[in-house]
């Protein structure tokens, strides 16, 4: 069955809305990227328009931006808190919000890795 990002069969006080219409093409969704530690690797994705986004499946780098304002790619060791799910935590599985263990420090993950295609994010 396909994921639908269309509108909730429930309404606000929880009783069941009669649907007017199917699914609409333009309301599909997916499965989440959960990127996850490892070696670098992308997976392509056709998107509406016949454009392209990058999903990003592993990676072990982050560029990372120091408080004088400095960038530099450091290597990840391992994901420390995950407020978007904890069990991301042991599976170290990367998102938005993130904070990583570097070689440069803590780190909190400021990009979208399954929209972006890469990991930005700031030393704390």
């Amino acid at each position: 069955m396909a994921i639908c990002q269309g509108k909730s069969t429930r309404s606000p006080s929880g009783a069941r809305r009669v649907a007017n219409r199917g699914k609409r093409k333009s309301e599909l969704g997916r499965e989440s990227a959960e990127t996850k530690l490892g070696e670098k690797n992308l997976r392509k994705i056709r998107t509406r328009g016949g454009n392209e986004k990058l999903r990003l499946a592993q990676d072990n780098k982050i560029n990372v931006i120091d408080a004088d304002g400095n960038a530099k790619t450091v290597e990840i060791y391992g994901v420390v808190e995950n407020t978007a799910n904890p069990n991301y935590v042991r599976r170290n599985i990367i998102t938005k919000g993130a904070i990583v263990d570097t070689e440069a420090g803590k780190a909190k993950v400021t990009s979208r890795p399954g929209q972006d295609g890469v990991i930005n994010g700031v030393l704390l």
